[in-house]
């Protein structure tokens, strides 16, 4: 049995939060009839929810989600120091969900989640079905044929890596970068800048393929729903 909210918010409807709202609305019914009570569970292989009077499909299996990570969390699933993970933001634990590749503990910004390896694999593997895309605050600003050397597929440790997109979003005493990888390494960027004298202050993931979402707050998440993941599939199948 769940919660009604958080099964609404499973299936893609809508955040959890949104979801609360529409049933207090009455705009929730579970077999036929309207619930209005927060905190009311459902049995996802025996109930039928319906929104706006439109009957939602529950996926009791397979769970795909899209969090904002915080700066100061990890993407693992045990840490020997005790320190914060992603996961132990997550507020239900139906099934063993893991991050699709990782942030570093001080870059934050979007990060999925699953349970499903498949669809993991696709997402974290290089290519340009699913480029993820960044942006970097780094000391002072870099010029052109930085940028080009960069684009261009810049070499790091003695390997090439993949051309990307780039562009200067912000000039200043510390400037703003777009970056969009088909590919990535540990701690690419902070390397490359690093490596170029315009270390990286902030880093931020704003985009992973089509999917963004500027709504969702540091440690908050949201499904995704079957069009998304389908989507995600697809993708895959094109390239």
């Amino acid at each position: 049995m769940d919660r009604l909210q958080k099964v609404i918010a499973q299936a893609g409807i809508c955040s959890r939060r949104k979801a609360e709202v529409l049933i207090q609305e009455g705009r929730v019914t579970v077999n036929g009839k309207a619930v209005r009570t927060l905190g009311t569970k459902v049995d996802p292989s025996r109930d039928y929810v319906r929104v706006n009077g439109k009957q939602i499909q529950i996926s009791t299996g397979r769970s795909y989600l899209l969090m904002n990570k915080p700066k100061g969390t990890l993407c693992t699933l045990a840490d020997p120091e005790g320190r914060l993970r992603v996961v132990d933001l997550i507020k239900w634990n139906r099934s063993r969900i893991f991050p699709v590749g990782r942030l570093d503990f001080n870059t934050e910004g979007l990060l999925l989640l699953t349970n499903d390896g498949k669809f993991a694999n696709l997402v974290a593997s290089a290519g340009e079905h699913c480029p993820k895309t960044y942006l970097a605050k780094v000391k002072g600003t870099p010029s052109r044929s930085v940028l080009e050397k960069i684009s261009g597929g810049f070499y790091l440790e003695g390997k090439k890596l993949a051309p990307c997109r780039i562009g200067l979003v912000r000039r200043g005493e510390n400037s703003w970068v777009r970056i969009t990888l088909i590919e990535g390494k540990n701690n690419q960027i902070r390397k490359i800048f690093n490596q170029l004298g315009h270390s990286v202050i902030k880093l931020r993931r704003i985009q992973i393929g089509f999917l963004k979402d500027t709504r969702l707050k540091p440690g908050e998440y949201r499904f995704l729903s079957q069009q998304e993941v389908k989507r995600f599939m697809d993708s895959s199948r094109q390239n």
